[in-house]
């Protein structure tokens, strides 16, 4: 497939190396307000809005991904098949329930299991559980040592359901030391890993599901400001 895609109008070289991607597009048009210098909006089909500017000199891009495994993959494998995206970095939020996991915590998420039946297109014989790319995370985990921000590496859960029926799901992912669930990472994860690219996903874990706590709008803020700056400085030694 050539571009533009029918799901992205940007033009061959217009979307930089390394992306970082939020699931609400007006969060991706935030972040290019308010970190990128110089943005120019290079997508606005389905108004899944896509920037690039500059960080401390270095080119990045941030584009939305929706909500939901299909959606994040799809966006995903377009930007590494048909726009010479190297590596995507997912920042988002995440509903706690590791018993050692708080509001406010930022998870660079190791590994995504999932109740998705995504990766049966794949034929793996057995389980394929995706991992984050070692290159980003590793790089992140000693950014945030620079930074001074406290990170805790660990796995996540991808839910297919937000309103589900059972609580079965967040008791099992206690019992095995999952910290937040959320709804995207495995996708990103398997596509990345399918088509030899990275990926990584940086999570602020805004409720948690067991106590019911949740940060009001002007923490959330504040944590997010700590997500990007961590996002960020990892992104620019992908440039």
């Amino acid at each position: 497939m050539s571009v533009p895609t029918p799901h992205n109008e940007a033009k061959a070289g217009d979307i930089a190396k390394v992306v970082l991607m939020p699931g609400d597009p007006l969060r991706a048009q935030y972040v290019a307000e308010h970190y990128l210098e110089n943005p120019v909006c290079f997508n606005r089909v389905r108004n899944m809005f896509g920037f690039t500017g500059t960080y401390q000199g270095q080119r990045i891009s941030v584009m939305g991904h929706g909500m939901g495994i299909p959606s994040v993959s799809l966006y995903a494998y377009e930007l590494y098949s048909f726009y010479g995206v190297e590596s995507i970095i997912r920042i988002g939020s995440a509903g706690g329930v590791g018993e050692n996991t708080h509001l406010r915590d930022v998870i660079l998420a190791l590994a995504a299991s999932t109740d998705s039946n995504f990766a049966a297109q794949y034929r793996f014989p057995g389980q394929f559980t995706p991992a984050a790319s070692w290159a980003l995370l590793s790089r992140a985990a000693e950014t945030a040592r620079e930074l001074g921000l406290p990170v805790q590496v660990g796995q996540v859960f991808s839910s297919d359901v937000f309103y589900g029926d059972s609580d079965a799901v967040h008791q099992a992912c206690r019992r095995f030391d999952i910290m937040g669930v959320e709804m995207e990472s495995a996708g990103l994860y398997w596509t990345a890993q399918a088509l030899h690219k990275q990926a990584l996903a940086i999570l602020t874990v805004s409720d948690h599901i067991f106590t019911g706590e949740a940060l009001p709008a002007a923490e959330r803020q504040e944590s997010f400001h700590d997500m990007m700056r961590l996002a960020l400085e990892t992104a620019k030694h992908f440039a």
